[in-house]
């Protein structure tokens, strides 16, 4: 491969600084509802349209890059637009848009207290992601990581019931924990290296260690970042973080906070520690057992949730760590797969999440045992939430099916039989806790006949939108975004070893 051309470029700061940028005006305009609305929208449109301007480069191999301070030589908060920060700032600005659209009508029709406190921390929240998504080396990695998570936290506390505020601090305890690790993690590997960047295949090229060593630096960056990816036993916030409102279930906990995290994990897999390393000390290895542990037993959990939100919450802890299994299996196809699902994940989940709060807000309920009929009620609804499902399960044409083909392939490519065994238990698993949901909605009969329809259009239509979004993909993975070229250069960088 050659080595990319990097150019500067303001792009890639007002792409992280546009929706900090509509914090202030969201919050001058909390006695105008429209007008705040129409700030939220805006920054999201600006924010897709300049991570979009990015990826012409980045399909030709060019990255942009922006430092805003030099703390001192080799240490400087940079942005830089790779191939992989492009393909994660893609799915997460595309996808605030619609969240922005589902979340007006959402609030509306529950008529939510401190809307304009809503609208400026999820702002807060897509300027940290993109970030995350840009960020050049570890020191600004750790910098919008560490502002995701306190940016989240008034968005998990948001109904400020008890039940809230105890998860809200689960959520702190266990992201600042991680944070510090994280912390401690970059300070330990700027003493071994003299430097942060991160590189294509890894940043230890010339560095001696012993196996323990290595094995502890390892866990500290597992620690930092597996929290958010929700890899067992650090995943027991993100069930409980379901209380917040489903709009921040949906875009924070199936794309942002959770999706940082496994982007986290491919960050210290391919850009820290490299496949050389991995390979060597057998760090591949521990991180499949655990990807393969938690993907089994959160489908198991999910058996056991009435609570529909609950349910899909253990269901994104378990399709998490198939990002994770496919960086642990290093192969050139289980890279890719684990690079797609982050995008085939975050379109059928957040359908799903989309659902379950238009369900509530029109007809108040939450538990999978109520929702005996309501599919023809709401049809819409529950035919995305249908794709959203068979998608997850691993069913063609959804999307879902493209990456889980890359994961078994991958498997295969790296010689191994129980990672693709456990990826077909799990999709059996994944159709038998969706199949009584879709088989209530549908094939049951009502005990009390519904009083009303669908929920208005400003929730619909997101809903249809992410579904028929997941089913394009499938039919054609590099539609639009190019995301299965974008996931094939990330994959050949990490094993290729070229890299800024």
């Amino acid at each position: 491969m050659t080595t990319p051309e990097i150019y500067r470029s303001f792009i890639p700061f007002y792409a992280v600084m546009v929706s900090l940028t509509a914090v202030p005006l969201i919050l001058l305009s909390f006695r105008h509802a429209n007008l705040r609305e129409f700030w939220t929208l805006a920054a999201s449109i600006i924010k897709f349209a300049l991570v979009f301007l990015l990826l012409p480069g980045a399909l030709a191999g060019r990255i942009a890059e922006f430092t805003f301070w030099e703390i001192s030589p080799g240490i400087a908060l940079t942005l830089k637009t790779d191939a992989f920060g492009v393909f994660f700032a893609l799915i997460a600005s595309g996808l605030w848009m619609l969240t922005s659209i589902y979340s007006i009508g959402y609030v509306r029709g529950l008529k939510e207290h401190k809307q304009t406190r809503y609208f400026a921390c999820f702002a807060v929240c897509l300027s940290a992601t993109i970030g995350i998504a840009f960020a050049a080396n570890l020191l600004t990695f750790v910098f919008f990581y560490e502002i995701l998570t306190i940016a989240t936290y008034p968005l998990v506390i948001h109904k400020e019931t008890r039940v809230a505020i105890q998860a809200g601090r689960k959520y702190l305890v266990y992201t600042l924990t991680a944070g510090v690790l994280l912390i401690a993690a970059t300070a330990w590997t700027y003493r071994i290296t003299g430097n942060l960047d991160f590189r294509a295949g890894g940043m230890f090229a010339n560095a001696s260690f012993s196996p323990s060593a290595i094995t502890v630096l390892f866990i500290l960056f597992l620690a930092g970042v597996g929290v958010k990816a929700a890899i067992m036993p650090l995943h027991s916030w993100l069930p409980a973080a379901m209380v917040a409102p489903t709009p921040v279930s949906a875009l924070l906990h199936a794309v942002a906070v959770v999706k940082s995290g496994v982007f986290g994990v491919v960050r210290v897999v391919g850009f820290v520690f490299g496949p050389q390393l991995m390979r060597q000390f057998d760090l591949n290895t521990l991180l499949a057992i655990m990807a393969g542990a938690t993907i089994i037993l959160a489908s198991l959990l999910a058996f056991r949730q009435d609570n529909l939100k609950q349910r899909l919450a253990y269901s994104t802890v378990g399709h998490l760590s198939y990002i994770v299994l496919g960086a642990a299996l290093l192969s050139p196809a289980s890279l890719i797969g684990g690079l797609l699902h982050i995008v085939n994940h975050a379109t059928l989940k957040i359908t799903l999440f989309f659902c379950a709060g238009a369900i509530y807000v029109r007809h108040h309920k939450e538990k999978i045992s109520e929702l005996d009929g309501i599919g023809r009620v709401m049809p819409w609804t529950m035919g995305a939430f249908t794709v959203g499902a068979v998608g997850l399960a691993g069913i063609p044409p959804i999307n879902g099916f493209i990456s889980k083909w890359q994961l078994g392939l991958g498997a295969l490519q790296a010689g191994e039989i129980l990672p693709l065994a456990v990826l077909v238990l799990s999709g059996l698993l994944n159709a038998g806790y969706f199949a009584p949901i879709i088989y209530r909605a549908f094939l049951k009969s009502p005990a009390v006949p519904y009083k009303h329809g669908e929920a208005s259009p400003l929730m619909v239509i997101p809903i249809v939108m992410t579904g028929l979004f997941s089913l394009l993909l499938g039919l054609n993975p590099d539609l639009f975004f190019y995301f299965y070229r974008l996931a094939a250069q990330v994959s050949a960088s990490i094993l290729g070893g070229t890299g800024p």
